[in-house]
This record gives C-alpha cells, sequence and structure tokens, in this order.
C-alpha cells in the first residue's frame, strides 16, 4: 500500500527541497539595499501618514470593479472553452450572450471615461 504513495511522497520531497534551495540562493545572491520609501506601506496611490478620515477618489472603486468583471470573466471562460467540444449551441449561445453583456459595460464604462486618469 505505502508503495503506492512512493511516488508522490517523492515529488513532495523534491519541491519542498527545490523551494528552500531557490529561497536560500535567492536570500543569499540578491542585493540587500534598505531604503525607506521601500519598506513603507502603499495603499491606494495615498500616502499612508495622511489623516485616514479623507474622501477616496471613486476612480480608485471603478478599476476595482472594472478588476471583479474581468477577473470573473476570465474565471467562467476557462472552463467554459475545455468543455467546448461537448456543448451543444444553446452553452455556446449562453456564453456568447454574457461576454457581449460585459462588453458593453466595458464599453459603456470606457465611454464615460471611468478608464481616464488624469
Amino acid at each position: 500500500m505505502i508503495h503506492e504513495y512512493m511516488s508522490l511522497l517523492m515529488y513532495i520531497i523534491f519541491s519542498l527541497g527545490l523551494c528552500v534551495i531557490l529561497l536560500f540562493s535567492s536570500y543569499m545572491l540578491a542585493v540587500q539595499l534598505g531604503d525607506p520609501e521601500k519598506s513603507s506601506a502603499y495603499e491606494c496611490g495615498f500616502s499612508p501618514f495622511d489623516d485616514a478620515r479623507h474622501k477616496f477618489d471613486v476612480r480608485f472603486y471603478l478599476v476595482g470593479i472594472l478588476f471583479i468583471i474581468f477577473d470573473l470573466e476570465v474565471m467562467f471562460l476557462f472552463p467554459w472553452s475545455v468543455s467546448l467540444t461537448q456543448m451543444n449551441e444553446f452553452g455556446f449561445f449562453t456564453m456568447i450572450i454574457f461576454l457581449l453583456i460585459l462588453t458593453v459595460g466595458f464599453i459603456y464604462e470606457w465611454k464615460k471615461g471611468a478608464l481616464e486618469w488624469e
């Protein structure tokens, strides 16, 4: 029984060993320069040491919504493209309608200037 899991165990040991070697070598070979600007916290393009109660620009939220929309689109496109050969016309046209709705939303945001950054 343990003979069946030997290849899996060897794979895990090899992967962990490779990870340790790569992390250790990158730590030893990389130039370690400390920079206060590089070490400071960075969030939403604002200085982290300002007052926390100031208003955010709505464009940050629009970019976040765009990211979520296209992230969901990719999440639905991969399984759809893998199973496309076994799918009937209903599944194909359902996804085409889904992509058209996302494209219309993207064009709407583009025309409204949501992607323009000043």
